[in-house]
């Protein structure tokens, strides 16, 4: 697939900036090629420590909310939090009803069901709530965008709280200007409202409630520390939800990983041991590829409500039941996933839409869980912004996913007069429409598109040139402080040119890993490994160089082949050896 290389280049004093925080200018760099610019997010990222977390006392209505649950908890009333049915929404409860209960208050939870009740609280859940004799409604990773729900708890006499960290909703008048919508709710804590004077708008939905904890242990008298033991939850929840890696969130991840290496809590225990990872230090990649995708599968495919069990259970034998099912149904999941991408991929190469500019997609039986998953491996496949429809009780709904050059929320306003809800964010996006307004739907989102042919090339960005002579274990041992990597601290990446190639190993039980043995400018050798498509790389050496030339480069016999690389350097442990092996991530 063709790409444009783009090296960052900021203008800054890199000499000054080593000098003032004890860094090297190499460092220096990478730190403001992410864009981390002012002196506390600096020291923050340098040093990711506890005493880096802003007050909480400044996130608007935080100190009230507490006031109020105080007097709930004195005077016994019924508390019951709503969550929402994904990772964050699962530790989001855990974190308020593990430390409502600490503090001795009456509570209990709901989750939606993702099929019957879609996202968020409803009329239904506030209804059931009043029948049950709740009091006080507490919502966490939703709630901000329910207006008339919110009225009907209201009218109905119950206390409402919203915690919640989703963009705030607005209306447009004939002139596109928006206003914000105001909720009925008793207190909302979102530091997104505009008059939020919260220092760090990017949390997740179990970051707000972390920060909710925080102050309400503070005025019933319990420790920080008592709030920190959710840091490992908050781990999960921050990388699962893909907000910035930056600040608090980089603080949350890098001591939730910490404690999630030597967790005491039963159920993560369980599903770590289930998920075959028992011994191994886990790291984000870990958190977002094998236990968030567990906790979020029984939402999907089941009741999110099992996923929270888990995290609760306190009996050895409920828990590893629950580890067993979750990832059993992860499997499940991930079966329907491939057969669901396989079919998209079908359409796309069969009618022809391989020019689109926007990817809409109606696989009418794809579970409608699992719609967003298989818009977000198209999108990456082709870098198109895809939308991925299936067929719902009534009518039809639709995931979307998008690249930074295409903002798929304004998108969707565009076509408002065709959907019936939709909801999201720049890179992502749920709606419903009628069956019969599909056509059309796509038609107008690809003649109305503002995106070029070049828009969709695929931007590799790199940070620096970096001979590999300059590669060593020190060099490498720095790179690990920037960890862990994630969105707006993305993995460091550097190119050299002209790279020789000495010879080329195929690999991996399915063949699907290439080992090559590199010659550097100096002479020297250094091994490099690519996870990427073998047959693709054949096809441009063969296009390029000449069969000849590959079956050189796999004989290990001297041969002409010399590649740019862009790559990322690491230290490669086998067999009790350690040695410097590079990474390729693109080459041409």
């Amino acid at each position: 697939m063709a790409e444009r290389w783009f090296i960052k280049n900021k203008k800054v004093d890199y000499k000054q900036m080593a000098y003032k925080y004890g860094i090297t200018e190499f460092i220096s760099r990478l730190i403001i090629n992410r864009d981390i610019v002012n002196d506390d997010m600096i020291k923050s990222y340098i040093n990711p420590e506890f005493d880096k977390l802003h007050n909480p006392k400044h996130m608007k209505d935080l100190e009230k909310t507490v006031e109020i649950l105080r007097d709930k908890i004195k005077s016994k009333q019924k508390i019951r939090i709503v969550g929402d049915y994904d990772v964050d929404g699962v530790i989001s409860v855990y974190i308020l009803y593990t430390a409502l209960k600490l503090c001795s208050a009456n509570v209990d939870y709901e989750i939606p069901d993702r099929i019957k009740d879609g996202y968020g609280i409803n009329s239904n859940i506030i209804k059931q709530a009043k029948d049950d004799g709740v009091d006080t409604i507490l919502t966490c990773d939703n709630g901000i965008s329910a207006i008339e729900p919110i009225q009907y708890a209201k009218e109905l006499g119950l206390t409402v709280i919203v915690t919640d960290h989703h963009d705030i909703p607005f209306a447009e008048d004939e002139d596109n200007n928006r206003e914000f919508i105001k909720l009925s709710a008793d207190a909302i804590i979102n530091p997104k409202q505009e008059e939020c004077n919260y220092k760090f708008e990017k949390l997740c939905g179990a970051g707000v409630a972390f920060k909710l904890v925080e102050v309400l242990y503070d005025k019933i008298g319990i420790s920080k520390e008592e709030s920190y033991k959710f840091m490992e939850f908050l781990a999960i929840a921050t990388v699962c939800d893909v907000v910035d890696l930056v600040d608090e969130n980089r603080i949350f991840v890098k001591k939730g990983l910490e404690f999630i290496n030597n967790t005491t809590n039963l159920g993560l225990q369980e599903l770590i041991r289930e998920c075959e990872m028992t011994g191994k230090k886990l790291s984000v990649y870990h958190l977002g590829f094998i236990i968030g995708p567990c906790i979020n599968a029984c939402g999907r495919l089941d009741s999110a409500k099992k996923g929270l069990e888990l995290l609760l259970s306190t009996d050895e034998e409920e828990a590893n039941k629950l580890a067993k099912e979750l990832v059993k149904l992860n499997e499940e999941r991930k079966e329907m996933t491939m057969d669901g991408l396989e079919r998209a991929i079908e359409i796309i190469e069969k009618n022809n839409m391989i020019n689109d500019k926007v990817f809409v997609i109606y696989i009418s039986d794809v579970h409608e869980s699992l719609a967003g998953i298989i818009a977000g491996r198209i999108r990456e496949k082709y870098n198109v912004p895809t939308l991925i429809i299936t067929k719902s009780e009534n009518g039809a709904k639709g995931s979307a996913r998008s690249i930074e050059e295409y903002n798929m929320f304004e998108e969707l306003v565009k076509c408002k007069d065709l959907l019936g809800n939709f909801g999201g964010h720049p890179m992502a996006a749920g709606f419903s429409l009628k069956e019969e307004n599909i056509d059309e739907f796509r038609r107008r989102l690809n003649e109305n598109t503002i995106l070029k042919d070049e828009d969709l090339l695929r931007k590799v960005t790199i940070d620096c040139v970096l001979p590999l002579d300059l590669v060593n274990y020190e060099l490498i041992n720095d790179l690990e402080r920037l960890e862990p990597f994630g969105k707006a601290n993305s993995k460091p990446l550097f190119a050299e040119k002209n790279i020789n190639l000495l010879k080329a190993t195929i690999l991996g039980k399915n063949n699907n890993v290439l080992k090559f043995k590199l010659k550097t400018k100096l002479n020297k050798f250094l091994d490099a490994i690519y996870f990427g498509d073998v047959y693709e790389f054949e096809e441009m050496i063969n296009d390029r160089y000449g069969r000849q030339e590959l079956q050189k480069l796999y004989d290990g016999a001297y041969n002409d082949v010399k590649l740019d690389l862009v790559f990322y350097p690491s230290i490669n442990e086998y067999n009790g050896n350690t040695s410097i092996q590079i990474v390729i991530q693109n080459y041409r």
